[in-house]
């Protein structure tokens, strides 16, 4: 159960709703962060259930310029809806820690010109996932996960690369990556949103 309602946790004092692209910083390019509004339900002690969290991701990581994931739930397989543990707030990996769960994050991604000189090595290093990344690919950011992810592209377009083949998607597409080795590629001028729940999978 969890004891009481409980205001969301906000990270790095950023507004607790989506925002438009700020300004770029003393004319650096460089793009502020956004949030995204979380909503989760729970129970109070009578068991009636109740708007437990409402605000900002409680975690969020920049792992490259300008690019931030900011993770809104994990579950264990089968998920646990007891307790009052923010499973949001997690040691850094790209997949769920329990190679049956499931982890929920929004990603915003920044034009390329952002990133496109920036170490994306360290960067998965930094997501707790180095060993996905494909550094022998020529595309920068190829990477796979023992995962089946759905992503659900909530603003902006964004590439989806393959070894073989690539395709743009819009606000409103989805895609199911059935792991593969993949990039992303934002070859616009404005940040594109995407939602991202990736589940445990078996190896191929």
């Amino acid at each position: 159960m969890v004891a009481a309602p409980a205001a969301g946790r906000k990270c790095c004092d950023l507004p607790a709703s989506p925002a438009k692209l700020s300004p770029d910083i003393q004319g650096k390019g460089r793009i502020m962060a956004r949030t995204f509004r979380r909503v989760v339900t729970g129970h109070n002690e009578a068991g009636r259930s109740i708007i437990w969290q409402d605000g900002p991701s409680p975690q969020t990581i920049e792992p490259l310029p300008g690019l931030f994931l900011h993770e809104y739930w994990e579950t264990t397989a089968p998920a646990d809806n007891t307790g009052d543990t923010d499973t949001a707030i997690r040691e850094n990996s790209i997949e769920p820690h329990d190679p049956n769960g499931t982890i929920f994050r929004v990603v915003d991604f920044p034009p390329d010109e952002m990133w496109k000189d920036a170490d994306v090595g360290a960067a998965f290093d930094e997501m707790g996932s180095g060993g996905a990344h494909d550094g022998a690919s020529d595309t920068p950011g190829m990477h796979e996960t023992q995962t089946t992810d759905f992503a659900i592209v909530l603003e902006g377009e964004i590439w989806a690369v393959m070894e073989e083949g690539e395709t743009m998607l819009r606000a409103g597409d989805v895609l199911v990556q059935r792991g593969t080795n993949h990039a992303w590629s934002n070859r616009s001028d404005k940040n594109a949103a995407v939602a991202f729940v990736l589940v445990g999978a078996k190896p191929r």
